[in-house]
């Protein structure tokens, strides 16, 4: 649980108990993100905004297995080894009835806005209705990943990638390496753009075609940019990178304002997504994982328990840690 700007504490709490309309799980895997990080350093919007408040217990992107199930909940669940959908809508304003929940103003994120407990714990109560089946072939590491690979794939998708067409994706992060093998695995040429070596040299061990620093990009004609970067500056480097006529989309937040000169985005004709949340792409990122066209795996770079949270949100790798940029939690360890 993080209490304020850089303090975090494991914490004794009552178990849940299913409210109607809910189940209990209890949790396998949840994963540390760039959100929880923002929360740690007291920099998320959310706590600017009235969205959200210390103390706040973190992890929205998880899997488990579901142990209680509420009454009027179809008993089938239990047992079942599960994930569920970040984003809570109100289900009764337009949004939500027209399949936007995701950005319904009276919406709850587990783990992030309106003070819905999140899964960085032993278990977590969710509603029923934003759960999803985890199928045998989804061990507890891809599990936690579908929530972010949900992100990255809707992120390619809008990208509208024909096979044999050239990606350039900025930031190697979790999501931009996400979306790097889901464009890759439906025949796109990828491209990476990034800091550091090690990186980028990680990057190309998964097979992307390319993999650069801002000196060393070379003039490519690309047919689409996803920004998965967190740099004020790359929305407009995007828009300048991509061909005339085609598209580029934002996934990524960065923690101060950016600017676009929206002359580029005339002049070019280009077409511009923006990107939040994962929950149109959730079934779509777990069948494609259960059927091993896109393993997330590689990213996880180690697991830890509860009480290293507070140092992995701090910075903190553990020894022996793989060069992946992803920390799960095993709530268990």
């Amino acid at each position: 649980m993080v209490t304020g700007p850089r303090r975090s504490e494991v914490a004794e709490v009552a178990s849940p108990r299913p409210a109607p309309g809910q189940v209990v799980v209890d949790i396998e895997r949840a994963g540390v993100c760039g959100t929880d990080v923002e929360f740690f350093t007291g920099e998320m919007a959310y706590l600017h905004q009235g969205h959200a408040r210390y103390p706040i217990r973190l992890g929205h992107e998880w899997c488990g297995t579901v142990s209680a199930v509420g009454g009027d909940v179809d008993p089938g669940w239990l047992g079942r080894r599960v994930t569920g959908d970040t984003m809570l809508g109100c289900g009764k304003c337009d949004r939500c009835r027209g399949g936007r929940a995701h950005v319904c103003d009276d919406r709850q994120e587990v783990g992030i806005r309106g003070g819905f407990p999140g899964a960085l714990a032993e278990q977590m109560a969710f509603p029923a209705a934003a759960l999803h089946p985890l199928p045998s072939p989804v061990d507890p590491a891809a599990g936690a990943l579908v929530e972010p690979g949900g992100s990255a794939l809707r992120a390619v998708q809008a990208a509208a990638l024909q096979p044999g067409e050239r990606v350039l994706i900025l930031g190697p992060g979790t999501i931009g390496l996400l979306a790097a093998l889901f464009a890759l695995a439906q025949g796109a040429q990828v491209h990476l753009l990034g800091l550091t070596r090690q990186s980028l040299d990680f990057a190309l061990s998964l097979g992307v075609h390319g993999a650069w620093t801002a000196a060393s990009l070379p003039r490519l004609p690309f047919d689409a940019v996803i920004d998965a970067s967190t740099s004020p500056a790359l929305p407009a480097e995007a828009l300048s990178l991509v061909e005339p006529g085609k598209r580029v989309v934002y996934v990524g937040v960065a923690g101060l304002p950016s600017v676009i000169d929206t002359r580029t985005l005339v002049l070019k004709d280009l077409t511009a997504v923006g990107i939040l949340g994962a929950s149109a792409a959730l079934a779509g990122t777990i069948e494609r994982y259960a059927a091993g066209s896109v393993d997330p795996r590689p990213l996880v770079a180690a697991t830890v328990g509860l009480g290293d949270v507070g140092n992995v949100l701090a910075g903190w790798r553990p020894d022996g840690a793989g060069p992946g940029p992803k920390v799960l939690v095993d709530p268990c360890a």
